[in-house]
C-alpha cells in the first residue's frame, strides 16, 4: 500500500521541516522527488542525504513567489516526463495583529504563501490535464479554521490556501485532478527551535513545554507524522478523496472549543 513507484512528485520547501519529511516519505515510497527550495545549499544537502538505495531525488533552486522562475523549473521537470504529484508546502510565518503587521510584512507573506501556491498551480495544472490527471496537496494550517493570537497575516494566507484547495478541486475534478490540503497544529521543526532561541533565550525548554501543552494530546506533532498523511493523500489509496482539508492537530481544533 501507498506505493509511489513510477510517480514524479514536486515538493516546494522540500528540504527542511515538514517539507523534508514529505520528500523523505515520497522518496522511500518510490517516487522521483523534485525538491523546490529557495536555499540552494539546503536543497542540495537534502537531495544528497535522501539519495540512497532505490531513492531518486533532485534539487532545484527557485523562489516560488517569482512566476517566471517557477514556470521555468516546472517546464524543465515536465520535459522529463509526466508530473503526477504537486505538494505546495513552501511558506513563511509572521507574528503580529492587524495593527502591528506592516504593509511590507503583509506583502511578503502574500507573495510566498498565497502567490507562491498560485504560481505552482498555474504552471503545473496544464501538464496534469494533458497527462490525464494528478494529485495536488496544499499545506494549510489550523490557523485557516480557528483564530490564533497574533497571527493576522499568517492566518490570512492559510485561509487563502484552504479556499484555493476547494476551488481547484471543484474546477478540475473532471480532468482527473484531486486537490486536498493538510492543516497541521504545532509541529516540532527547526523553525520552532529557532523561534524559541531568538525570542526566548534561556527559556527555550520552558516555552517549548508551554507550546506543546496547547495541543490537547500533550505534545507537538513530529514532521514524519505529517509526511505519512501526505503520502496517503497522494497515493492511489486516496483516489476517492478530493476537496477536503485534513487537520492533524492533536485535537486542537475540536477539543479546545
Amino acid at each position: 500500500m501507498f506505493s509511489l513507484q513510477n510517480k514524479t512528485a514536486i515538493v516546494t520547501g522540500g528540504a527542511s521541516g515538514i517539507g523534508l519529511a514529505i520528500s523523505t516519505a515520497f522518496a522511500q515510497a518510490g517516487a522521483l522527488v523534485h525538491i523546490l527550495e529557495l536555499n540552494a545549499e539546503q536543497a542540495q544537502q537534502a537531495a544528497g542525504d535522501l539519495v540512497g538505495a532505490g531513492t531518486r531525488v533532485k534539487a532545484h533552486t527557485v523562489d516560488v513567489s517569482k512566476q517566471a522562475d517557477v514556470r521555468a523549473v516546472i517546464d524543465g521537470i515536465a520535459a522529463g516526463g509526466p508530473i503526477h504529484i504537486l505538494v505546495n508546502n513552501a511558506g513563511i510565518a509572521h507574528v503580529g495583529n492587524a495593527e502591528t503587521t506592516t504593509e511590507a510584512d503583509m506583502d511578503r507573506l502574500f507573495a510566498v504563501n498565497v502567490k507562491g501556491v498560485y504560481n505552482c498551480l498555474n504552471a503545473t495544472i496544464p501538464y496534469m490535464k494533458a497527462n490525464g490527471g494528478g494529485v495536488i496537496l496544499n499545506m494549510a494550517s489550523v490557523a485557516a479554521t480557528v483564530g490564533l493570537a497574533d497571527r493576522f497575516a499568517y492566518s490570512m494566507t492559510k485561509g487563502a490556501v484552504l479556499t484555493m484547495t476547494i476551488q481547484v478541486a471543484k474546477d478540475y475534478v473532471r480532468q482527473g485532478i484531486r486537490c486536498n490540503c493538510i492543516s497541521p497544529g504545532r509541529v516540532h521543526t527547526p523553525f520552532v527551535d529557532g523561534f524559541l532561541a531568538t525570542n526566548y533565550p534561556g527559556q527555550e525548554a520552558e516555552m517549548f513545554a508551554k507550546l506543546s501543552a496547547t495541543q490537547p494530546i500533550g505534545r507537538m506533532a513530529r514532521p514524519d507524522e505529517i509526511g505519512a498523511l501526505a503520502l496517503y493523500l497522494c497515493s492511489d489509496e486516496a483516489s476517492f478523496i478530493t476537496g477536503t482539508d485534513y487537520p492533524i492537530d492533536g485535537g486542537f481544533i475540536r477539543l479546545n472549543s
